[in-house]
């Protein structure tokens, strides 16, 4: 098939693999280079450096509203486009042009978690599982009609950034046996909708008077990104890697190494990160700094 992909971070990457070794990938459709490190350069996006290392023609237009753009697009006579997540609404024309319309990627169960943050919000809530849909893209937010679903269980101890990669994977494999077979869509229930909210880094600071399980959940849905934290002190530390064990303190209490008492239970904390450091399992970390008796 002639394929248009469009996507723009990591988890984009697998997907735009898997479709230029089997079909035409005519053209790639990312977010602009936006300026990153420490020198603030403009750096393409990690599917506009894989698609210009494939030898894929990239486009990343702000806006495909205006009239130039959507013709330009249809221009391509793709057979299909392939959206995962690419960062820019489509407009209808946009949506329409492709033979077989546009194929969505998305990493949940529909209609449980449409919107921005699905994988974190699924591990935030404590999901048993989540998943992968290829949806017919249609003009609302994650409301077309869903052509093939996968569920998979979400880990006992499994980061954002873990269930990210293996979603990743998952979808690459799944699109391509959606264009194979191409199943009939179906339509989503109405029951069951929950919105997936951006990440807002308010949500970030351990609260450790909550239940073990909901720290926990806290810690490892927000790894890597924004990384979810407390106060040792005088200095912020981050916690990117958790557990629930049995524990009994005051709030904050360190009992053991990185074991930390929560209002009831309490978490082992299997990775984290100070201040201008990588992050570290327990044992490394603390040959390091001295916690106080109860981080904040």
């Amino acid at each position: 098939m002639r394929v248009v992909f469009m996507g723009t971070p990591d988890f984009s990457v697998p997907v735009l693999n898997a479709l230029a070794a089997e079909h035409e990938v005519v053209c790639a459709y990312s977010q602009p280079p936006r300026p990153a490190g420490r020198g603030k350069k403009d750096r393409p996006s990690p599917v506009q450096a894989r698609a210009e290392a494939l030898g894929i023609p990239v486009r990343h237009p702000v806006s495909l509203k205006g009239g130039e753009a959507q013709a330009e697009f249809a221009a391509l006579g793709a057979d299909v486009a392939v959206v995962v997540a690419y960062g820019l609404i489509l407009p209808q024309a946009v949506l329409d042009a492709p033979r077989l319309g546009c194929l969505n990627i998305h990493a949940s169960l529909l209609p449980r978690w449409r919107g921005a943050a699905p994988i974190h919000r699924a591990i935030l809530s404590g999901d048993a599982d989540t998943g992968i849909c290829i949806m017919q893209m249609e003009a609302g937010l994650d409301t077309g009609p869903v052509r093939l679903a996968r569920a998979t269980a979400i880990g006992a101890e499994e980061t954002t950034g873990e269930l990210h990669d293996r979603l990743s994977t998952m979808g690459a494999a799944m699109i391509l046996e959606a264009l194979a077979t191409m199943p009939p869509p179906l339509t989503q229930p109405e029951d069951g909708v929950t919105y997936a909210a951006k990440i807002d880094k308010a949500e970030a600071r351990i609260d450790w008077t909550q239940p073990a399980e909901v720290v926990d959940r806290q810690i490892r849905g927000l790894s890597p990104f924004p990384g979810a934290w407390c106060m040792a002190g005088g200095e912020r530390l981050k916690l990117l890697g958790s557990r629930v064990v049995s524990g009994h303190g005051a709030s904050g209490q360190v009992l053991d190494g990185l074991t930390i008492a929560c209002g009831t239970g309490a978490v082992e904390v299997t990775l984290a990160q100070r201040e201008g450091k990588r992050p570290m399992p327990p044992e490394e970390l603390l040959r390091g700094i001295v916690l106080p008796e109860r981080l904040g």
